[in-house]
């Protein structure tokens, strides 16, 4: 299925872009998130139109990536969470809570989506976390995790 690309999307294309893309790809994500048009004659003389306006939006929300990027990128979050006398945790730290804990440090609400730990968090110690803030900014996080108690 053809599509006309609305935004850049890191993989994929760049702003204007005609595509071919599987159906559901096509209809359950990039449609219904409004990252892009069919690729009808019409659609293609409307984007053509706006393609402009739409290239000025992208830089907008690089630069706003830009700034959430010099603020984490790089930096040391802590967490303490119960663990076991052989530093297991009992669960892990998923994305969701990354998020939560970027939005106390720093600030700055994230997505859990766009949250990639590097390997899962599992037991005590430091974990990089990937963090793709526009399809050309990412960046890196260090999660260091300590132990709040050991249980016997």
């Amino acid at each position: 299925m053809k599509v006309i690309l609305l935004e850049n999307l890191k993989k994929i294309g760049s702003i204007g872009e005609i595509i071919d893309v599987k159906r559901g790809f096509a209809r359950n994500f990039l449609i219904a998130n409004k990252k892009a048009l069919y690729a009808s004659k019409e659609n293609i003389g409307k984007v053509e139109k706006i393609k402009s306006e739409l290239s000025k939006k992208d830089n907008e929300k690089k630069q706003e990536a830009k700034k959430i990027f010099e603020k984490i990128n790089k930096k040391e979050i802590y967490v303490k969470k119960l663990s076991t006398e052989n530093n297991e945790l009992y669960g892990s730290v998923k994305p969701t809570e990354i998020s939560k804990l970027i939005l106390e440090e720093f600030n700055e609400n994230i997505k859990p989506s766009v949250i990639q730990p590097i390997k899962e968090i599992k037991s005590l110690g430091k974990f990089k976390v990937r963090v793709f803030l526009h399809s050309e900014v990412d960046a890196e996080i260090t999660i260091n995790v300590k132990s709040a108690d050991t249980i016997q």
